[in-house]
């Protein structure tokens, strides 16, 4: 896998040139106040540090998808730019509230070393014809146009071909990845490149059809695979267990038991349930065993399933997790994915990821996200990073 060969901000010389780096401030905003100003705070390590080197620096983000005239207005990165303000009270910030032109230019021309640009949402490029989600050819030669060097900080963004990444590192002449970007490869290539065995991958969440490819490709590198969630009915089903109206993937039962037939030594699922008749946060009653009875619903693992896993996990050297093991938005049916969250925060002597999502969330939420050795925050990018998939927004950035 080539990510690991890229260049890194150590790299490259910064002092008095453009930087252009495009960052991840697609934050949550209410009523025109940011909720969570988690992803502005995690650039400030590559900023600081090009700040330091001397460089003049263009911030480049996206804030939401942009598909009306309405969205011009709403989707604005004027609250990111005071948000950048208040926390960075010792830099030169300002905003342009442009995409392109004389204006952006110029200011651009003016700067001075340690000052900040941040550039108006990249999106609003999208209306009407989408020029930055379909990396236009002009938009992102233009964009390139504007610096000297380009850093990608946006990993979350990284399994897209935009404009405002791929359009940009293939019109520069040198480009490297930031400290967040680096780190997130060489976490995400440890488990896929070096893991140190026994290996244990656990997969939650709803559909098989979403996990496919990253069940395939753990498959190859783990000992064992646990399969919970929502998914795990259909696997059930595919062994001749009755799962009353839990959710199934009828078209996948067939390849789910091509799965098992492959790995009986592999696979582990969940042996009990806690159900209930409707999608609601009712009282949840317990399976005996693998078997829900008609006109009942799995959506959880229960209590024998959690001391099971326990048990496959102890000794493990690396895990991986990605999706909770049933519905973790409900209290009660938040339990198994609580106990796997509590079992793996106790494990010492192993390597754990979290490969972003909902099973990021539950780790954080619950107050255990120092006792992973990384949580990524990359949501989609992790998850094709794990299927073993090439990142454009990545591999567009130069070699070392």
């Amino acid at each position: 896998m080539k990510l690991l060969s890229k260049k890194t901000l150590k790299d490259l010389n910064f002092k008095n040139k453009v930087a252009l780096v495009r960052v991840d401030y697609n934050v949550p905003i209410l009523d025109g106040v940011i909720t969570d100003n988690t992803r502005i705070s995690a650039s400030f390590k590559t900023l600081r540090y090009l700040i330091d080197c001397g460089a003049k620096i263009v911030l480049f983000s996206h804030l939401g998808r942009v598909k009306n005239a309405e969205d011009l207005k709403s989707k604005t990165l004027l609250p990111v730019f005071h948000e950048l303000k208040k926390l960075l009270k010792d830099v030169s910030v300002s905003f342009i509230n442009e995409t392109r032109g004389s204006k952006l230019e110029n200011s651009i021309s003016a700067m001075k070393s340690g000052e900040i640009i941040l550039v108006e949402n990249t999106r609003f490029e999208d209306f009407p014809n989408k020029k930055e989600s379909k990396n236009d050819p002009e938009l992102g030669k233009y964009w390139a146009s504007l610096g000297d060097v380009f850093v990608n900080e946006a990993f979350a963004t990284s399994h897209r071909s935009h404009a405002s990444n791929v359009g940009i590192a293939s019109n520069i002449n040198d480009s490297c990845v930031g400290f967040l970007i680096e780190k997130e490869i060489k976490a995400l290539g440890h488990v896929l490149l070096e893991p140190e065995h026994p290996y244990v991958a656990i997969l939650g969440g709803a559909k098989v059809s979403d996990k496919i490819l990253i069940i395939e490709n753990l498959l190859k590198k783990a000992d064992k695979l646990i399969i919970g969630g929502g998914m795990a009915y259909t696997f059930l089903k595919a062994q001749g267990y009755s799962i009353g109206t839990s959710l199934l993937e009828e078209d996948k039962i067939s390849l789910a038991k091509k799965y098992l037939e492959e790995n009986s030594n592999k696979i582990f699922l969940p042996v009990d349930f806690a159900i209930t008749k409707e999608f609601t946060n009712s009282k949840p009653v317990y399976t005996e065993d693998q078997n829900i009875p008609d006109g009942m619903m799995g959506l959880d693992c229960g209590p024998k399933s959690s001391e099971k896993f326990k048990e496959i996990l102890s000794g493990a050297k690396t895990i991986v997790w990605n999706g909770p093991l049933g519905v973790f938005e409900f209290s009660n049916y938040a339990t198994g994915t609580i106990k796997i969250c509590e079992t793996i925060a106790k494990m010492d002597e192993c390597y754990s990821l979290i490969g972003g999502g909902d099973s990021a969330s539950a780790a954080l939420n619950l107050g255990f996200a120092d006792k992973f050795n990384h949580i990524s925050t990359g949501g989609g990018a992790s998850l094709e990073f794990l299927e073993g998939k090439e990142l454009p927004g990545i591999s567009a950035i130069k070699d070392k």
